[in-house]
Protein backbone atom coordinates (compact mmCIF):
# COMPACT_ATOMS: atom_id res chain seq x y z
CA UNK A 1 0.00 0.00 0.00
CA UNK A 2 1.41 3.26 -0.99
CA UNK A 3 0.36 6.75 0.79
CA UNK A 4 1.27 9.95 -1.00
CA UNK A 5 1.25 13.90 0.99
CA UNK A 6 3.10 16.98 0.52
CA UNK A 7 4.59 17.09 3.98
CA UNK A 8 5.38 13.96 5.98
CA UNK A 9 5.61 14.17 9.66
CA UNK A 10 7.12 11.39 12.06
CA UNK A 11 6.06 12.01 15.80
CA UNK A 12 3.38 13.97 17.69
CA UNK A 13 5.28 16.01 20.68
CA UNK A 14 5.31 19.33 20.26
CA UNK A 15 7.10 19.87 17.37
CA UNK A 16 5.82 17.42 14.96
CA UNK A 17 2.16 19.03 15.91
CA UNK A 18 3.42 22.98 15.84
CA UNK A 19 5.04 21.96 12.23
CA UNK A 20 2.31 20.00 11.20
CA UNK A 21 -0.38 23.16 12.01
CA UNK A 22 2.42 25.64 10.35
CA UNK A 23 1.87 23.79 7.15
CA UNK A 24 -1.68 22.63 6.46
CA UNK A 25 -3.00 25.70 5.33
CA UNK A 26 -0.91 24.87 1.84
CA UNK A 27 -1.07 21.39 1.46
CA UNK A 28 -1.56 18.01 2.61
CA UNK A 29 0.16 16.18 5.78
CA UNK A 30 0.10 12.67 6.93
CA UNK A 31 1.39 12.65 10.80
CA UNK A 32 2.53 9.00 11.59
CA UNK A 33 2.80 8.21 15.56
CA UNK A 34 3.91 5.32 17.05
CA UNK A 35 1.51 4.58 19.73
CA UNK A 36 -1.59 7.02 20.39
CA UNK A 37 -1.06 10.16 19.25
CA UNK A 38 -0.65 12.01 22.82
CA UNK A 39 1.98 9.20 24.39
CA UNK A 40 4.89 12.07 23.56
CA UNK A 41 7.33 13.27 26.00
CA UNK A 42 5.69 16.30 25.38
CA UNK A 43 2.93 15.16 27.37
CA UNK A 44 5.35 14.49 30.58
CA UNK A 45 6.95 17.43 30.42
CA UNK A 46 6.00 19.44 33.93
CA UNK A 47 8.31 22.23 33.96
CA UNK A 48 7.39 24.51 30.86
CA UNK A 49 8.68 26.40 28.59
CA UNK A 50 11.04 29.32 28.63
CA UNK A 51 10.19 33.12 27.04
CA UNK A 52 11.64 36.42 27.98
CA UNK A 53 8.53 38.41 29.07
CA UNK A 54 9.47 40.49 32.45
CA UNK A 55 10.71 43.54 32.73
CA UNK A 56 13.45 42.12 34.92
CA UNK A 57 14.67 40.18 32.14
CA UNK A 58 16.19 40.38 29.02
CA UNK A 59 17.11 38.44 25.58
CA UNK A 60 20.97 38.73 26.95
CA UNK A 61 20.54 36.98 30.17
CA UNK A 62 18.49 34.37 28.73
CA UNK A 63 21.23 33.95 26.44
CA UNK A 64 23.87 33.99 28.83
CA UNK A 65 22.03 31.53 31.15
CA UNK A 66 21.84 29.16 27.72
CA UNK A 67 25.52 29.44 27.06
CA UNK A 68 26.67 29.32 30.35
CA UNK A 69 24.47 26.16 30.86
CA UNK A 70 25.56 24.18 27.85
CA UNK A 71 29.21 24.51 29.20
CA UNK A 72 29.78 27.18 26.14
CA UNK A 73 29.50 24.84 23.66
CA UNK A 74 26.40 26.11 22.22
CA UNK A 75 25.99 28.03 18.83
CA UNK A 76 25.28 31.58 20.13
CA UNK A 77 23.88 32.94 16.98
CA UNK A 78 21.33 29.54 17.00
CA UNK A 79 20.83 30.30 20.75
CA UNK A 80 20.37 34.36 19.98
CA UNK A 81 17.52 33.64 17.36
CA UNK A 82 15.88 30.66 19.34
CA UNK A 83 15.58 33.28 22.33
CA UNK A 84 14.54 36.48 20.54
CA UNK A 85 11.66 34.07 18.85
CA UNK A 86 10.42 32.89 22.81
CA UNK A 87 7.67 35.53 22.95
CA UNK A 88 6.27 34.81 19.48
CA UNK A 89 6.32 31.03 20.56
CA UNK A 90 4.48 31.89 23.29
CA UNK A 91 1.79 33.76 21.26
CA UNK A 92 1.43 31.08 18.79
CA UNK A 93 0.72 28.07 21.30
CA UNK A 94 -1.47 30.34 23.27
CA UNK A 95 -3.27 30.55 19.32
CA UNK A 96 -3.27 27.45 19.56
CA UNK A 97 -5.37 26.95 22.50
CA UNK A 98 -2.61 26.37 25.07
CA UNK A 99 -3.87 27.53 28.19
CA UNK A 100 -1.18 28.86 31.24
CA UNK A 101 -1.41 29.78 34.68
CA UNK A 102 -1.89 33.00 35.99
CA UNK A 103 -1.60 35.28 38.74
CA UNK A 104 -4.93 36.96 40.06
CA UNK A 105 -4.21 39.33 39.09
CA UNK A 106 -4.47 37.69 35.05
CA UNK A 107 -0.70 37.86 34.86
CA UNK A 108 1.12 34.83 33.95
CA UNK A 109 2.81 32.86 36.66
CA UNK A 110 6.42 32.81 35.44
CA UNK A 111 8.69 30.69 37.71
CA UNK A 112 12.00 29.66 37.81
CA UNK A 113 14.17 26.16 37.18
CA UNK A 114 17.86 25.50 37.41
CA UNK A 115 20.46 27.53 35.45
CA UNK A 116 18.14 30.61 35.45
CA UNK A 117 18.95 33.92 36.44
CA UNK A 118 15.59 35.14 36.08
CA UNK A 119 11.60 33.47 36.23
CA UNK A 120 11.11 33.14 32.78
CA UNK A 121 8.92 29.68 33.01
CA UNK A 122 5.44 29.44 30.86
CA UNK A 123 3.67 26.81 32.90
CA UNK A 124 0.23 25.21 33.37
CA UNK A 125 0.47 24.00 37.35
CA UNK A 126 2.95 20.98 37.22
CA UNK A 127 1.64 19.66 33.88
CA UNK A 128 2.62 22.21 31.44
CA UNK A 129 3.65 19.21 28.35
CA UNK A 130 -0.32 17.96 29.16
CA UNK A 131 -1.78 20.93 28.79
CA UNK A 132 0.45 21.68 25.23
CA UNK A 133 -0.52 18.31 23.95
CA UNK A 134 -4.16 18.71 24.66
CA UNK A 135 -4.25 21.80 22.48
CA UNK A 136 -2.27 21.00 19.95
CA UNK A 137 -3.79 17.40 19.35
CA UNK A 138 -7.37 19.14 19.50
CA UNK A 139 -5.86 21.89 16.81
CA UNK A 140 -4.75 19.20 14.72
CA UNK A 141 -7.57 16.56 14.69
CA UNK A 142 -9.49 19.71 14.06
CA UNK A 143 -7.71 20.35 10.60
CA UNK A 144 -8.86 18.98 7.58
CA UNK A 145 -5.90 18.55 5.62
CA UNK A 146 -3.86 16.72 8.46
CA UNK A 147 -4.52 12.87 8.15
CA UNK A 148 -3.22 11.01 11.32
CA UNK A 149 -2.21 7.75 11.72
CA UNK A 150 -1.77 6.15 14.67
CA UNK A 151 0.03 2.81 16.11
CA UNK A 152 2.17 2.95 12.73
CA UNK A 153 5.97 2.44 13.13
CA UNK A 154 8.39 4.11 11.11
CA UNK A 155 11.07 1.34 9.50
CA UNK A 156 13.50 3.09 7.24
CA UNK A 157 13.66 6.44 5.72
CA UNK A 158 13.30 6.21 1.28
CA UNK A 159 15.83 7.80 -0.69
CA UNK A 160 16.70 8.51 -4.06
CA UNK A 161 19.68 6.09 -3.49
CA UNK A 162 18.01 3.44 -2.48
CA UNK A 163 15.39 3.81 -4.84
CA UNK A 164 17.41 4.04 -8.05
CA UNK A 165 20.33 1.81 -6.96
CA UNK A 166 22.81 4.52 -7.15
CA UNK A 167 25.49 6.48 -5.46
CA UNK A 168 24.01 9.90 -4.75
CA UNK A 169 25.36 12.86 -2.93
CA UNK A 170 23.59 14.63 -1.28
CA UNK A 171 20.93 12.01 -1.17
CA UNK A 172 17.04 12.55 -1.57
CA UNK A 173 14.70 11.72 0.63
CA UNK A 174 11.49 10.49 -0.99
CA UNK A 175 9.25 9.03 2.23
CA UNK A 176 9.23 6.54 5.05
CA UNK A 177 8.63 2.81 5.12
CA UNK A 178 6.09 2.16 8.15
CA UNK A 179 4.59 -0.62 9.91
CA UNK A 180 1.17 -1.10 10.44
CA UNK A 181 0.96 -2.46 13.91
CA UNK A 182 -2.56 -3.25 13.41
CA UNK A 183 -2.58 -5.06 10.15
CA UNK A 184 1.19 -6.18 10.44
CA UNK A 185 1.85 -4.52 6.70
CA UNK A 186 4.66 -2.23 6.09
CA UNK A 187 3.17 0.64 4.07
CA UNK A 188 5.06 3.10 1.86
CA UNK A 189 4.29 6.73 2.60
CA UNK A 190 5.84 9.20 -0.21
CA UNK A 191 6.16 12.98 0.39
CA UNK A 192 8.27 15.84 -1.04
CA UNK A 193 9.21 17.21 2.38
CA UNK A 194 9.96 14.68 5.41
CA UNK A 195 9.91 16.16 8.86
CA UNK A 196 11.55 13.60 11.89
CA UNK A 197 9.65 14.92 14.96
CA UNK A 198 10.52 11.14 17.06
CA UNK A 199 12.01 12.72 19.85
CA UNK A 200 14.80 11.27 22.33
CA UNK A 201 16.52 8.03 23.14
CA UNK A 202 15.96 7.21 27.09
CA UNK A 203 14.95 3.76 26.67
CA UNK A 204 18.51 2.95 25.48
CA UNK A 205 19.10 3.35 29.39
CA UNK A 206 18.12 0.87 32.30
CA UNK A 207 16.90 3.70 33.91
CA UNK A 208 14.67 7.00 32.24
CA UNK A 209 11.45 9.05 32.95
CA UNK A 210 11.10 8.90 28.94
CA UNK A 211 8.26 6.89 27.63
CA UNK A 212 8.72 4.00 26.67
CA UNK A 213 8.48 5.22 22.93
CA UNK A 214 11.85 6.92 23.91
CA UNK A 215 13.68 4.58 21.29
CA UNK A 216 16.08 6.71 18.96
CA UNK A 217 13.88 5.71 15.90
CA UNK A 218 14.55 9.29 14.29
CA UNK A 219 18.15 9.33 14.93
CA UNK A 220 18.52 5.63 13.91
CA UNK A 221 16.91 6.18 10.44
CA UNK A 222 18.36 9.20 9.61
CA UNK A 223 22.58 7.96 9.90
CA UNK A 224 21.23 5.16 8.08
CA UNK A 225 20.44 7.07 5.56
CA UNK A 226 24.05 8.95 5.31
CA UNK A 227 22.53 12.49 7.31
CA UNK A 228 25.20 13.66 9.77
CA UNK A 229 25.12 13.08 13.59
CA UNK A 230 26.32 14.96 16.02
CA UNK A 231 27.06 15.53 19.94
CA UNK A 232 25.19 12.04 20.98
CA UNK A 233 27.79 11.85 23.85
CA UNK A 234 25.54 14.23 25.63
CA UNK A 235 23.24 12.76 27.59
CA UNK A 236 21.33 14.15 30.21
CA UNK A 237 20.09 12.58 33.57
CA UNK A 238 17.41 14.19 34.87
CA UNK A 239 18.83 14.65 38.72
CA UNK A 240 15.13 13.98 40.47
CA UNK A 241 13.10 11.05 39.46
CA UNK A 242 11.10 9.58 42.46
CA UNK A 243 12.75 6.30 43.95
CA UNK A 244 10.41 3.81 44.66
CA UNK A 245 10.03 0.20 43.68
CA UNK A 246 6.32 0.34 41.95
CA UNK A 247 6.81 4.10 40.41
CA UNK A 248 7.77 3.44 36.46
CA UNK A 249 10.54 6.35 36.53
CA UNK A 250 8.43 8.79 37.64
CA UNK A 251 10.28 13.06 37.00
CA UNK A 252 10.01 14.96 39.84
CA UNK A 253 10.13 18.98 38.12
CA UNK A 254 13.48 20.63 38.35
CA UNK A 255 10.41 23.72 39.23
CA UNK A 256 10.25 22.06 42.52
CA UNK A 257 13.50 23.13 43.46
CA UNK A 258 12.80 26.79 41.43
CA UNK A 259 10.00 26.86 44.79
CA UNK A 260 12.10 26.23 47.18
CA UNK A 261 13.26 22.59 47.41
CA UNK A 262 16.31 21.61 49.06
CA UNK A 263 18.77 17.95 48.24
CA UNK A 264 19.45 16.32 51.79
CA UNK A 265 21.25 13.26 52.82
CA UNK A 266 19.33 10.85 54.38
CA UNK A 267 20.63 12.31 57.81
CA UNK A 268 19.22 15.50 56.82
CA UNK A 269 21.99 17.36 55.52
CA UNK A 270 22.02 19.77 52.86
CA UNK A 271 25.21 19.27 50.07
CA UNK A 272 24.44 21.29 46.84
CA UNK A 273 25.92 24.38 48.06
CA UNK A 274 29.43 21.94 48.05
CA UNK A 275 29.19 21.78 44.46
CA UNK A 276 27.98 24.85 43.18
CA UNK A 277 27.31 28.46 43.82
CA UNK A 278 23.79 27.87 43.05
CA UNK A 279 22.97 25.36 45.19
CA UNK A 280 19.91 23.54 44.27
CA UNK A 281 19.50 25.64 41.47
CA UNK A 282 22.85 24.76 39.94
CA UNK A 283 22.65 23.25 35.98
CA UNK A 284 21.23 19.53 35.75
CA UNK A 285 24.53 18.14 35.14
CA UNK A 286 26.17 19.32 37.96
CA UNK A 287 22.94 18.11 39.77
CA UNK A 288 22.90 14.84 38.68
CA UNK A 289 26.84 14.09 39.13
CA UNK A 290 26.36 15.84 42.94
CA UNK A 291 23.48 13.34 43.89
CA UNK A 292 25.64 10.50 42.27
CA UNK A 293 28.48 11.36 44.06
CA UNK A 294 26.89 11.67 47.31
CA UNK A 295 25.23 7.94 46.87
CA UNK A 296 28.63 6.66 46.27
CA UNK A 297 30.11 8.20 49.00
CA UNK A 298 27.66 7.39 51.45
CA UNK A 299 26.35 4.14 50.24
CA UNK A 300 22.81 5.38 50.16
CA UNK A 301 20.84 4.36 47.47
CA UNK A 302 18.86 7.78 46.85
CA UNK A 303 19.11 11.36 48.37
CA UNK A 304 15.76 13.74 49.16
CA UNK A 305 13.80 16.27 47.87
CA UNK A 306 12.96 18.61 50.66
CA UNK A 307 10.02 21.41 50.17
CA UNK A 308 8.37 20.52 53.64
CA UNK A 309 9.31 23.82 54.74
CA UNK A 310 6.88 25.86 52.12
CA UNK A 311 2.74 25.96 53.10
CA UNK A 312 0.96 23.12 52.31
CA UNK A 313 -1.36 24.86 50.45
CA UNK A 314 0.66 26.35 48.05
CA UNK A 315 2.50 23.20 47.18
CA UNK A 316 -0.88 21.47 46.78
CA UNK A 317 -1.94 24.61 44.67
CA UNK A 318 1.30 24.33 43.06
CA UNK A 319 2.40 21.53 42.33
CA UNK A 320 -0.97 18.93 42.31
CA UNK A 321 0.43 16.29 39.78
CA UNK A 322 3.41 15.32 41.53
CA UNK A 323 1.79 15.80 45.15
CA UNK A 324 -1.40 13.21 43.98
CA UNK A 325 1.44 11.11 42.43
CA UNK A 326 3.52 10.48 45.27
CA UNK A 327 0.57 10.29 47.96
CA UNK A 328 -0.37 7.03 45.98
CA UNK A 329 3.03 6.26 47.26
CA UNK A 330 2.60 7.05 50.41
CA UNK A 331 4.87 9.68 50.26
CA UNK A 332 2.94 13.51 51.28
CA UNK A 333 5.56 15.72 49.98
CA UNK A 334 3.88 18.70 51.95
CA UNK A 335 5.45 16.30 55.01
CA UNK A 336 7.81 13.90 53.97
CA UNK A 337 10.92 14.63 51.68
CA UNK A 338 11.11 12.69 48.03
CA UNK A 339 13.36 10.01 47.68
CA UNK A 340 14.84 10.52 44.48
CA UNK A 341 17.82 9.55 41.66
CA UNK A 342 19.00 10.40 38.87
CA UNK A 343 17.53 8.71 35.21
CA UNK A 344 18.43 9.28 31.72
CA UNK A 345 16.58 12.43 30.08
CA UNK A 346 16.96 14.34 27.47
CA UNK A 347 19.46 13.73 24.63
CA UNK A 348 21.48 17.02 23.53
CA UNK A 349 23.32 15.43 20.79
CA UNK A 350 21.18 14.66 17.29
CA UNK A 351 20.90 14.65 13.43
CA UNK A 352 22.70 17.68 12.54
CA UNK A 353 20.49 20.37 11.28
CA UNK A 354 20.81 24.03 10.00
CA UNK A 355 19.22 27.26 11.47
CA UNK A 356 16.08 25.87 9.62
CA UNK A 357 16.02 22.31 10.50
CA UNK A 358 17.57 21.14 7.25
CA UNK A 359 19.66 18.21 7.24
CA UNK A 360 22.19 17.00 5.13
CA UNK A 361 20.09 14.46 3.03
CA UNK A 362 18.12 16.73 0.73
CA UNK A 363 14.02 17.92 1.61
CA UNK A 364 14.63 15.60 5.15
CA UNK A 365 13.84 18.00 8.00
CA UNK A 366 14.62 16.95 11.62
CA UNK A 367 13.00 19.10 14.53
CA UNK A 368 12.38 18.41 18.21
CA UNK A 369 14.79 16.29 20.43
CA UNK A 370 15.63 14.58 17.38
CA UNK A 371 17.58 17.28 15.87
CA UNK A 372 20.96 19.00 17.19
CA UNK A 373 20.45 22.38 16.59
CA UNK A 374 23.19 23.95 18.45
CA UNK A 375 21.51 25.19 20.74
CA UNK A 376 21.80 23.09 23.97
CA UNK A 377 25.66 22.53 23.63
CA UNK A 378 27.03 20.32 26.38
CA UNK A 379 23.81 20.24 28.76
CA UNK A 380 19.95 21.65 28.14
CA UNK A 381 18.81 24.68 30.37
CA UNK A 382 15.94 23.43 31.78
CA UNK A 383 12.64 24.44 29.72
CA UNK A 384 14.96 25.34 26.85
CA UNK A 385 13.47 22.40 24.64
CA UNK A 386 9.60 23.16 24.49
CA UNK A 387 11.04 26.44 23.23
CA UNK A 388 13.02 24.97 20.44
CA UNK A 389 10.41 22.63 19.59
CA UNK A 390 7.90 25.56 18.42
CA UNK A 391 10.51 27.69 17.08
CA UNK A 392 12.27 25.16 15.15
CA UNK A 393 8.97 23.47 13.74
CA UNK A 394 7.78 27.16 12.31
CA UNK A 395 11.40 27.59 11.13
CA UNK A 396 11.50 24.22 9.17
CA UNK A 397 7.99 25.13 8.27
CA UNK A 398 8.36 28.54 6.62
CA UNK A 399 11.39 26.28 4.68
CA UNK A 400 9.44 23.40 3.70
CA UNK A 401 6.27 25.89 1.85
CA UNK A 402 8.99 27.63 0.04
CA UNK A 403 10.60 24.49 -1.38
CA UNK A 404 7.09 23.01 -2.12
CA UNK A 405 7.10 26.24 -4.36
CA UNK A 406 10.28 25.39 -6.23
CA UNK A 407 10.85 22.97 -9.34
CA UNK A 408 11.36 19.68 -7.14
CA UNK A 409 13.40 17.33 -9.38
CA UNK A 410 11.15 14.49 -10.76
CA UNK A 411 10.24 11.82 -8.14
CA UNK A 412 11.25 8.14 -8.97
CA UNK A 413 8.93 5.14 -8.54
CA UNK A 414 9.06 3.97 -4.89
CA UNK A 415 9.14 0.00 -4.45
CA UNK A 416 6.37 -1.38 -1.96
CA UNK A 417 7.85 -3.06 0.77
CA UNK A 418 9.44 -6.87 -0.21
CA UNK A 419 9.50 -8.86 2.98
CA UNK A 420 11.97 -11.71 1.18
CA UNK A 421 12.25 -14.98 2.55
CA UNK A 422 11.63 -13.89 6.16
CA UNK A 423 9.55 -15.74 8.23
CA UNK A 424 7.32 -14.73 11.70
CA UNK A 425 9.92 -15.07 14.31
CA UNK A 426 9.65 -18.06 16.98
CA UNK A 427 12.54 -16.55 19.18
CA UNK A 428 11.48 -13.37 21.02
CA UNK A 429 13.19 -14.35 23.93
CA UNK A 430 16.15 -13.09 21.29
CA UNK A 431 14.79 -9.50 21.26
CA UNK A 432 13.69 -9.09 24.76
CA UNK A 433 17.68 -9.96 26.10
CA UNK A 434 19.21 -7.95 23.70
CA UNK A 435 17.32 -5.23 24.76
CA UNK A 436 18.09 -5.74 28.32
CA UNK A 437 21.53 -6.46 27.76
CA UNK A 438 22.21 -3.09 25.86
CA UNK A 439 20.02 -1.02 28.06
CA UNK A 440 22.03 -2.39 31.64
CA UNK A 441 25.38 -2.16 29.54
CA UNK A 442 25.01 1.62 28.94
CA UNK A 443 23.70 2.06 32.43
CA UNK A 444 26.93 0.37 33.86
CA UNK A 445 29.21 1.97 31.41
CA UNK A 446 27.96 4.88 30.01
CA UNK A 447 26.04 6.64 32.36
CA UNK A 448 26.81 10.07 34.58
CA UNK A 449 30.59 9.06 34.91
CA UNK A 450 32.81 7.78 32.36
CA UNK A 451 36.37 6.04 31.97
CA UNK A 452 37.90 4.88 28.48
CA UNK A 453 38.20 1.55 29.96
CA UNK A 454 34.21 1.56 30.32
CA UNK A 455 33.45 2.78 27.02
CA UNK A 456 35.69 0.38 25.29
CA UNK A 457 34.42 -2.29 26.93
CA UNK A 458 30.76 -0.92 25.92
CA UNK A 459 31.31 -0.42 22.71
CA UNK A 460 32.88 -4.50 22.33
CA UNK A 461 29.89 -5.77 23.25
CA UNK A 462 26.44 -3.43 21.29
CA UNK A 463 29.33 -4.70 18.57
CA UNK A 464 28.53 -8.40 19.36
CA UNK A 465 24.53 -7.48 19.78
CA UNK A 466 24.24 -5.25 16.54
CA UNK A 467 25.91 -8.62 14.95
CA UNK A 468 22.71 -11.12 16.73
CA UNK A 469 20.54 -8.23 15.60
CA UNK A 470 21.48 -7.80 12.28
CA UNK A 471 21.20 -11.57 11.54
CA UNK A 472 17.62 -11.38 13.34
CA UNK A 473 16.18 -8.44 11.82
CA UNK A 474 16.71 -9.94 7.77
CA UNK A 475 15.99 -13.21 8.83
CA UNK A 476 12.28 -12.70 10.63
CA UNK A 477 9.05 -10.24 9.46
CA UNK A 478 9.68 -6.94 11.04
CA UNK A 479 7.55 -6.24 14.31
CA UNK A 480 7.26 -3.37 16.63
CA UNK A 481 9.89 -4.61 19.28
CA UNK A 482 12.57 -5.28 16.31
CA UNK A 483 12.60 -2.17 15.15
CA UNK A 484 13.26 -0.53 18.30
CA UNK A 485 15.95 -2.81 19.37
CA UNK A 486 17.44 -2.54 15.89
CA UNK A 487 16.86 1.27 16.85
CA UNK A 488 18.53 1.60 20.05
CA UNK A 489 21.45 -0.67 19.52
CA UNK A 490 22.34 1.35 16.73
CA UNK A 491 21.96 4.51 18.71
CA UNK A 492 24.18 3.21 21.65
CA UNK A 493 27.03 2.38 19.45
CA UNK A 494 26.80 6.44 18.62
CA UNK A 495 26.93 7.66 21.76
CA UNK A 496 29.51 5.63 22.83
CA UNK A 497 31.76 6.51 19.90
CA UNK A 498 31.28 10.22 20.47
CA UNK A 499 31.94 9.66 24.07
CA UNK A 500 34.91 7.70 23.22
CA UNK A 501 36.49 10.73 20.69
CA UNK A 502 35.37 13.93 23.27
CA UNK A 503 39.00 13.94 25.23
CA UNK A 504 37.37 15.99 27.59
CA UNK A 505 35.16 16.49 30.61
CA UNK A 506 32.31 18.87 29.19
CA UNK A 507 29.03 19.73 30.70
CA UNK A 508 27.18 16.18 30.52
CA UNK A 509 29.95 14.04 29.16
CA UNK A 510 32.02 13.39 32.49
CA UNK A 511 34.92 11.24 32.40
CA UNK A 512 37.62 10.55 34.86
CA UNK A 513 40.19 9.58 32.12
CA UNK A 514 39.64 13.53 31.11
CA UNK A 515 38.67 15.57 34.02
CA UNK A 516 39.81 19.39 32.11
CA UNK A 517 37.43 20.72 29.67
CA UNK A 518 39.88 21.91 26.65
CA UNK A 519 38.31 24.31 24.34
CA UNK A 520 41.45 24.07 22.40
CA UNK A 521 40.61 20.65 20.46
CA UNK A 522 37.44 19.96 21.19
CA UNK A 523 35.14 23.54 22.10
CA UNK A 524 33.31 22.11 18.55
CA UNK A 525 30.54 19.69 17.87
CA UNK A 526 31.75 15.99 18.05
CA UNK A 527 30.03 14.93 14.30
CA UNK A 528 29.85 11.35 13.39
CA UNK A 529 28.66 9.85 9.68
CA UNK A 530 27.91 6.51 8.52
CA UNK A 531 30.52 5.92 5.13
CA UNK A 532 28.80 3.63 2.77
Amino acid sequence: MKITSDFLVVGSGIAGLCYALSVADKGSVCLITKREIATTATSLAQGGIAAVASEQDSFDQHIRDTMEAGAWLPDEKIVQMVVENGPEAIADLIEWGVSFSRKQDQSYDLTREGGHSQRRIYHSKDETGKEIERALVAATRAHPNITIYENHVAVDLITEAKVTRRRIKPDRCLGVYVLNQESGKVNTFGAPITVLATGGVGKVYLYTCNPDIATGDGIAMAYRAGATVANMEFMQFHPTTLYHPHAKSFLVSEAVRGEGAILRRGDGTAFMEQYHRLKDLAPRDIVARAIDNEMKTHGDDCVFLDITHEDEAVIKDRFPYIYDTCLSFGIDITKDPIPVVPAAHYLCGGIKVDSWGRTDVTNLFAIGEVACTGLHGANRLASNSLLEGVVYAKRAAERSLELIQEELPPYPSIDLWDTGSARNSDEEVVVAHNWDEIRLCMWNYVGIVRSDKRLVRALRRIQMVQEEITDYYWDFIVTSDLIELRNIATVAELIIRCALRRKESRGLHYTIDHLETDDIHWKRDNLIRKTF
